[in-house]
């Protein structure tokens, strides 16, 4: 029975993604590394991401966007902000684009791990969790640097600053919650083995995505109040 809906949700995710994906196209987004963000969203959000993209984030069709690119731009530490949005819609789009980074990195560095069979301290779990960290934190880095270079207001050096300073804190807020749950769920559904050959361990890390999201909500809010990064 697991099997099944690990196959249904993940099979879901993928639709969403491949749908927001097809969208994106048409209506690229302001910041060009949310065109990656929303679809990698919609992999670990199964038609909620869709939803979520389009109350939150869908832009306008692309000539639109180019008649008006110049004008609707506010930048901050690499953030495009939406004064329309609440505070609250603004935060979570913000986790969105950190949650993107994270994603990604985790689904590099799963298979790299169980291929390895890498281990830490002679555990296949924190060997797992450590090489998903380093992925995750390069790719969540990357994801948060590039949009400051886009913007073309900083060195790069300085654009690399910010993007650590603004990022680092719900990154890690971000693994820490998928772990946690990792932790709970591959002894209780996965037997004890953390596989990325299986269906049943990517459904579980669909799950620890979406909990790593909601723990680096609260992050996002936190460094958007401190004035580190603003809401997108």
């Amino acid at each position: 029975m697991l099997t099944f809906w690990s196959w249904i949700f993940l099979l879901l995710g993928m639709a969403t993604c491949a749908l927001i994906a097809m969208d994106v196209r048409r209506r690229p987004q302001h910041m060009a590394i949310m065109n990656v963000t929303w679809p990698i969203t919609g992999l670990y959000m199964p038609v909620l991401g869709w939803w979520v993209y389009q109350k939150m984030g869908r832009a306008a069709p692309a000539h639109h966007n180019k008649q008006h690119q110049h004008g609707d731009h506010e930048h901050q530490g690499g953030h495009h902000h939406h004064g329309d949005k609440p505070k609250w819609q603004g935060v979570f789009v913000s986790a969105t684009h950190c949650g993107g980074g994270c994603t990604l990195g985790d689904i590099v560095a799963a298979p790299l791990a169980t291929a390895l069979g890498f281990t830490l301290f002679g555990s296949h779990m924190a060997g797992h969790f450590l090489l998903a960290f380093i992925a995750a934190y390069a790719f969540g880095i990357l994801f948060q640097y590039l949009p400051i270079r886009e913007m073309g207001e900083d060195s790069p050096r300085t654009a690399l600053t910010n993007a650590i300073k603004a990022d680092t804190l719900s990154l890690i807020a971000f693994q820490i919650g998928m772990y946690l749950w990792m932790l709970i769920a591959t002894p209780l559904f996965l037997g004890g083995e953390m596989d990325a050959t299986t269906p049943e361990f990517w459904f579980m890390m669909q799950i620890a995505m979406l909990v790593g999201f909601l723990t680096s909500y609260p992050a996002n809010w936190l460094l958007v109040n401190k004035g580190i990064k603003h809401a997108m």
